[in-house]
């Protein structure tokens, strides 16, 4: 079957490599869609900590369950793959919060994932898809349900406003979920101008946070009539960002990093002890996340428009190339295996 391999550090192809042969509880997955993922640009960039090559990246994909014998779920039904790995004994795992296991794993980081023809996937983590839901936005699921289920686990209330920081996949697909879940407003800032005017072609507002007529902290008190934003939601992950989310935040308001920051950040957090903030951490998504995610997605046709670019495997170093440009205009890019 075609593959794309991660060899090592800036360096992959497109190789045939043999067809999986699915172990004991698990099951074979025909891929349609796969898309490239932040964590799959640490893995290609010879960054990631776990990731060892030769390794078939991938854990945001779609396909139709090739194996017979998983229960309740018939041969030939389009599936996608809740991709965590967990071991089920450890402390966090038996208190039911298995998305942040000691020793987590995912489908495509610690195992092979779903850049290629056919992929194997835990029994128990594969899941239908609706009818209303194409493989495109099958395999767009897994990033929703990084947005959904930061916003759930950290008790996002309607009617509450938030600033997003980076226009990015996930800042785009949690704007997206800010809104089904009832924001009263959701302001995104951004400094590359094509993934801005892409938002605003999306309907938000967008405004460059270098090019504010005053500082940040007035600027949001002005939008925010005197107070700051309830939450101020960080998809960007860079040092300029992290200096400014604390200038955004209304008193007692939340801070939730969603982005995985690549290099090490400060805060100035003598601010947040002025203000009580409340700084938030997110990981991932547990199973309820993922099945909500998929509902969104088959609702809301807006979530479409975050997927820029559909690419056949031969062109793989292509989708690299395009999510490892500043300014190419990529946001979200997949491979298509059909």
């Amino acid at each position: 079957m075609k593959a794309i391999v991660y060899e090592g550090a800036n360096t992959i192809s497109v190789r045939d490599v043999p067809k999986p042969q699915p172990r004991e509880g698990w099951a074979l997955i025909k891929v349609s869609h796969a898309g490239i993922c932040g964590t799959d640009q640490n893995i290609y960039h010879g960054t990631h900590p776990r990731a060892k090559a030769p390794l078939i990246m991938g854990h945001e994909f779609s396909g139709t369950l090739e194996s017979d014998d998983v229960p309740g779920i018939k041969k030939g039904t389009r599936v996608t793959v809740y991709p965590l790995l967990s071991c089920g004994k450890c402390e966090p795992c038996k208190t039911g919060n298995m998305h942040v296991c000691n020793t987590l794993g995912l489908v495509g980081i610690d195992c092979d994932g779903g850049f290629a023809e056919y992929v194997e996937a835990p029994k128990e983590s594969i899941i239908p898809l609706s009818d209303k839901v194409s493989n495109k936005m099958g395999a767009f699921v897994e990033p929703v349900a990084v947005c959904v289920h930061a916003l759930r686990e950290r008790d996002f209330r309607p009617g509450d406003n938030a600033l997003v920081f980076g226009c990015g996949t996930i800042g785009l697909a949690t704007a997206m979920t800010l809104r089904v879940f009832g924001a009263s407003s959701i302001l995104m800032m951004e400094t590359d101008s094509l993934r801005a005017e892409y938002a605003r072609s999306m309907g938000f507002e967008v405004v460059d946070p270098t090019k504010l007529p005053k500082d940040m902290e007035a600027y949001c008190k002005d939008r925010t009539d005197g107070n700051g934003f309830d939450w101020v939601i960080d998809c960007a992950g860079v040092q300029p960002v992290a200096s400014l989310l604390l200038d955004a935040v209304k008193v007692r308001g939340t801070i939730l990093i969603i982005a995985a920051y690549a290099k090490p950040a400060t805060l100035p957090l003598i601010k947040g002890m002025f203000k009580e903030t409340n700084i938030q951490f997110t990981r991932v998504y547990r199973k309820k996340d993922f099945a909500i995610a998929a509902k969104i997605v088959a609702e809301d046709p807006g979530f479409e428009k975050i997927i820029t670019h559909v690419l056949p495997v031969s062109e793989a170093q292509k989708g690299f190339d395009l999510v490892t440009t500043k300014g190419s205009g990529a946001i979200k890019v997949m491979f298509c295996f059909d």
